[in-house]
């Protein structure tokens, strides 16, 4: 299962807009495999970071596929990103 998780999680996405959405909304972005569904994302997510997700949004840009990730009460987006390399 490991090697679909990096399949389909390919990298954290950073912008001002995705720290401001960590910091207040519990939420990070991931660049994804174009053709993941959003129940596969949660689930690798869930499975490589030992986290819960409560919500998956994708959006298709020019160069891939962005999924933004908002996470239960019970973890903290910061601690996942700095596990995931955003810092």
């Amino acid at each position: 299962m490991t090697r679909l998780q990096h399949r389909i999680l390919l990298h954290a996405y950073v912008t001002e807009k995705s720290m401001d959405e960590m910091e207040r909304q519990n939420k990070l972005e991931f660049v994804v495999d174009r053709r993941a569904q959003r129940a596969e994302i949660k689930r690798a997510i869930e499975e490589l970071y030992h986290c819960k997700v409560q919500k998956v949004n994708t959006k298709l840009v020019r160069n891939g596929k962005i999924a933004t990730v908002r996470f239960t009460k019970e973890y903290s987006a910061e601690d996942i990103g700095s596990r995931a390399g955003v810092f």
